[in-house]
């Protein structure tokens, strides 16, 4: 496919080059892309629906699950179509705005994340270490007014970031070695002083980050401790099972972020297309696992998508085959001249 070459260079434009020294691989690179996005998308929506049509899921263990898998569907989709469009069709230009804005609602969509994977750890420390209290504690409303919080937040600490950019000035080359408007890219084009929004960056991933983790870290250290408590057999398994789910979706999001970290710090050696699949595969990898995970490791979810998944197959075999009968029926009848396609209008409306 011959690409299109829209992109123009003016003062209010970026140039974002997708995967600078893979041009040639672009197609190829987009297959997994595109695959990724769309099983990301197919998971996460599944479990929306399946936890938005059973009661019985409407707790607070499986609100938080709609949650993350609101980020996980927001995530990428403020990427993949940008990318898929270098990709593609050569559709490299973004406005300064446009490229601010992505920039926001990324890590405004990261942090949200981040403050539901602690809300999770809570949850669970309160299930398994306080389960009396745990229908007071965490009510659904609760969970709704914690989402809020996390929100605020996110937002909160975020805004500063392409409020401080939008008044400095950028220089002539305005090329983005990536394919989304990344913050320290962005950083290193701007002509002015920019020690206040370095600072800002720096403190702001380590108190979100350092608070996060922190208090992740201290819930399951509770929660482990109380486990080994536990006598009986079953219930030790069944906490151990819900855990192990939590912490490899946690393990998903924080590996490849701290790897993305220390290669940008330190991996000066390392090919500069290594850092943009990094931080791709990190926006693209937990989205689309999550979902699975928590599939395998939670089986009251399971049985539910299972039970929704041959509901709607035994439903279109049922219509499918109703149609067939009554086509039978209405081509087999025997009426009275000039009455067939009364009767066979009947028939097909019953």
């Amino acid at each position: 496919m011959a690409p299109f070459n829209f992109t123009h260079s003016d003062a209010s434009t970026f140039i974002l080059m997708g995967i600078p020294g893979l041009e040639a691989a672009h197609i190829w690179i987009s297959i997994p892309f595109f695959t990724f996005y769309i099983i990301s998308l197919l998971g996460n929506v599944t479990l929306l629906s399946v936890v938005g049509k059973e009661q019985t899921l409407q707790k607070p263990m499986y609100l938080l699950l709609c949650m993350l898998a609101l980020t996980d569907i927001a995530t990428p989709t403020f990427v993949v179509p940008k990318a898929l469009g270098i990709f593609w069709f050569n559709l490299k230009g973004i406005t300064v705005a446009g490229c601010l804005t992505q920039m926001f609602f990324l890590h405004t969509i990261s942090v949200m994340h981040s403050s539901t994977l602690v809300t999770m750890a809570f949850d669970r420390y309160v299930a398994i270490c306080n389960p009396l209290r745990y229908a007071t504690i965490l009510s659904n409303a609760q969970i709704a007014k914690l989402g809020l919080a996390g929100l605020i937040r996110a937002v909160l600490f975020i805004l500063p970031l392409p409020l401080l950019l939008s008044q400095q000035t950028f220089c002539a080359n305005r090329i983005i070695p990536h394919t989304q408007c990344e913050y320290i890219a962005m950083v290193r084009m701007v002509c002015g002083d920019i020690r206040v929004s370095r600072i800002y960056g720096f403190v702001l991933m380590f108190v979100i980050n350092g608070f996060d983790l922190t208090f992740i870290a201290l819930s399951y250290g509770l929660i482990i401790r109380a486990i080994l408590r536990i006598s009986s057999h079953k219930a030790h398994q069944k906490a151990l099972n819900t855990c192990t789910a939590h912490i490899c979706v946690m393990l998903t999001y924080y590996t490849p972020t701290f790897f993305s970290i220390l290669t940008h710090h330190f991996g000066q050696g390392i090919a500069p297309y290594v850092h943009i699949i990094l931080a791709d595969l990190y926006l693209l990898i937990p989205p689309m696992l999550n979902p699975i995970i928590y599939g395998v490791k939670m089986k009251e979810l399971r049985d539910k998508v299972v039970k929704y998944t041959c509901r709607s197959s035994a439903d279109t075999k049922f219509t499918q085959s109703s149609a067939d009968t009554r086509d039978d029926i209405s081509s087999g009848l025997q009426c009275p001249s000039g009455n067939c396609q009364i009767v066979r209008e009947y028939v097909n409306q019953h």
